[in-house]
Formats: structure tokens, C-alpha cells, sequence
């Protein structure tokens, strides 16, 4: 049986601590994964580090020992990061291993290649370690995230041309993007004849709560489905990716992506033309492109909420002036309350070399910090 497009991120899992994602609502995790499962779906994604590195023992808790292996495909990922040795590859691994349960991963991931990453990878032999594994039998297929230029994607893919998949940010706003080079990408994925599997569909959220025209543009044509349901189906729409990640945080969202993705229908010419619209509107009023990743918090000596921040500065800028009071102030003051403020950074750097994007973080955080600081 074909596996179906829409595979579950682990990465945004329920929490009962809204302040520590790895405070794991696992019993909520549990639903979730059985509606998932029994929706046809199979395709659950991790990495080492994902909820403060308790993703994967989620993993085993809530699908590894509760369903038979062969109902569910797992991956999982390397980051350069947490690796300083060549031993530090199996000493990741095989606690990887452990922690999920899983026996052999489905899929195995060099974990957001730039040009950076890609040197330590290539001194620690990551390239050929990862084959390795393959051929051993301990992975079925492997691939790695990427998070760079097509240039650069042209000439990992000449070096290593026997990767079985490649992970890509594909959203409608990434398009065509100069940033980000979501189209630039897939294609030089695809004229390499590698297929793709694509991430932050929904960009970290931004793409679920669009600014209000948007969202009317969107329910005059489909009326009842969500804003979420337009960028998972743009990217699952294109011909060379075989599966769309969605972080799904709670039932709703899990219920509503299931919901239009059981049987998928790609957009149609006049659906393209209206997410054409959706992307004008869009870029006309947000003003820091995060996607929420958390990259760029786990080495903060501010302890500064980075991502939550910017999206709430995105979020109040997107407000309709005629509304007045709006809550984003009272939120951002809360978060200080157990964060560092934006007004705390002391430009070490740290956040924008980790940044996936390579957005200005320091400048938008002393944007934030102005702006909320009112």
C-alpha cells in the first residue's frame, strides 16, 4: 500500500508545562498517535534534540511499544552539535536506538546541512558513516535536511550522490523566497532525481494563522477549510515529494490534517492562483520571517524566547489597526517573567550562527525589544 503524504513532526508535541517541551503530555501523545495510525497514516519523524531530547523516548513510549513495527516508519537525525568525534556517531546513534525502541530506523538523517555543518560532517566521515549504517541493515534509507543555498545543494549532491531522499523547507511563502530558495532547491533535488520529503509546510505556524484577508481570500473559495490545509497541500501538490511534515501539537490540528489528507487532492490552476494571492498579501505584512525552529535558543546565555517573540511581534504587526488593545504585550511581559527579555541580549552571535534561516536575529530581537518596551 502507498504511504500517504502527510507524515507526524514530532517536534511540537503536547506539553503540560507550556514553558518546557519536554514536559511531554504523553497521554494526549498517545490519542494522537492512535487516530494518526488509524487514519492510514504511518510516518512519524524525530531527531535527538526535539521537546529538550525527549521526543524519541516519546517515540517508544507512545508508538514502539504499543503498535507492531511493521504499522509505522520512523526517522530520526544526526546533528553535528552534539558530535565531536568520530565515536560520538555510534555513541548518538545506538542511544538513539535505545531511547526510541525501534530496532533499525525506516529512515536516517544527516540532521540540517549548511555550509557550516557540512565541514564537520565531512572531517567526522559522517557521509560514509551513514551509508554504513544502510548496509549494515540498522537504516533503510538514507537522506539529510538541508537548509543552504542550491548552489550549495548542487555540490553535496556531486559528492554524495547516493542519498535516497533529501529533506527541504517547501512552503507557498519559501517559494521564491531569495532567502531561502525553496523552488531553487526542489529543483535541483528533483534534476538529480532525488525525492523529496518536505518541511515547515505551515512555517512554524505562520502559514496556519495568516493575516485576516488572507484568510478570507481562502474561505471564499473552500469554505470550512483551514488556512493549514492550503500550504500542507501546496507542498504535497508537487510531483517529487513523497511526504509533507506537520508538527501537530494537539488533536485538532492532528483531526484537521488527517481530515483533507486522507484522500488527497492536489491544488488545482485556480488554487494556485489564489495561494498567488495569499503569498502578496502575506509578504506585505510580516516583518520577521522565523519559522520557530529553536535552533537559535539552546545555546542562549540570555535564555531569551526567541521564536516566541518574533512571533509575537509578527503576530501584533499583523493586527488591524482599527482593533486597538491587542494581547501579544501582556503575552511577551509573561514570558519574561521566565525568559530573558529581548532587551537582554548581549549580541554574542550564538543565535544566528545556529539559525537554519540566517535571519539578523540581533537586530530584530532590539526591533522586539522597542517595540514591546512601549
Amino acid at each position: 500500500m502507498k504511504e500517504k503524504k502527510l507524515g507526524f513532526g514530532l517536534m511540537r508535541l503536547p506539553v503540560t508545562d507550556p514553558n518546557d517541551a519536554g514536559k511531554i503530555d504523553i497521554e494526549l501523545t498517545k490519542k494522537m498517535v492512535d487516530t494518526f495510525l488509524e487514519r492510514g497514516f504511518t510516518y512519524f519523524d524525530t531527531a535527538w534534540m526535539y521537546c529538550n531530547f525527549q521526543s524519541e523516548n516519546a517515540v517508544k513510549e507512545a508508538i514502539v511499544n504499543r503498535h507492531p513495527r511493521n504499522n509505522f516508519t520512523i526517522a530520526t537525525k544526526l546533528h553535528s552539535a552534539f558530535i565531536e568525534t568520530k565515536e560520538d556517531r555510534d555513541k548518538v546513534f545506538n542511544k538513539q536506538l535505545e531511547k526510541t525502541g525501534a530496532g533499525f530506523f525506516d529512515y536516517y538523517l544527516l540532521h540540517d546541512i549548511g555550509v557550516e555543518h557540512y565541514k564537520k560532517f565531512k572531517e567526522l566521515d559522517c557521509f560514509n558513516w551513514i551509508r554504513d549504517k544502510k548496509e549494515k541493515g540498522l537504516v533503510k534509507k538514507i537522506g539529510f535536511s538541508f537548509h543552504d543555498s542550491a548552489d550549495f545543494l548542487e555540490k553535496v549532491l556531486n559528492e554524495y550522490p547516493w542519498f535516497d531522499f533529501v529533506q527541504l523547507q517547501i512552503n507557498y511563502l519559501d517559494w521564491d523566497s531569495h532567502g531561502i530558495q525553496s523552488r531553487k532547491c526542489y529543483e535541483t533535488a528533483t534534476r538529480h532525481g532525488l525525492p523529496i520529503i518536505a518541511m515547515e509546510p505551515v512555517k512554524g505556524g505562520t502559514l496556519a494563522n495568516p493575516p485576516e484577508e488572507v484568510k478570507k481570500i481562502f474561505e471564499r473559495h473552500s469554505p470550512g477549510m483551514s488556512p493549514s490545509s492550503w500550504a500542507i497541500r501546496f507542498a504535497a501538490s508537487l510531483d517529487n515529494v513523497f511526504m509533507v511534515l506537520s508538527g501537530m501539537s494537539d488533536m485538532a490540528q492532528l483531526l484537521d490534517n488527517t481530515g483533507y489528507m486522507m484522500n488527497f487532492k492536489p491544488l488545482n490552476e485556480e488554487e494556485k492562483k489564489i495561494v498567488g494571492e495569499a503569498v502578496d498579501k502575506i509578504n506585505s505584512s510580516i516583518e520577521i520571517p522565523c519559522t520557530g525552529c529553536s535552533y537559535c535558543t539552546d545555546g542562549c546565555p540570555m535564555k531569551i524566547a526567541i521564536p516566541k517573540y518574533f512571533s509575537l511581534y509578527n503576530a501584533d504587526k499583523q493586527e488591524i489597526k482599527e482593533k486597538g488593545w491587542t494581547p501579544q504585550a501582556e503575552y511577551y511581559d509573561n514570558l519574561t517573567k521566565s525568559f530573558g527579555k529581548a532587551s537582554d541580549c548581549i549580541e554574542c552571535g550564538q543565535c544566528e550562527s545556529a539559525c537554519p534561516q540566517h535571519l539578523p536575529i540581533i537586530k530584530y530581537l532590539k526591533n522586539v525589544a522597542k517595540y514591546f518596551g512601549k
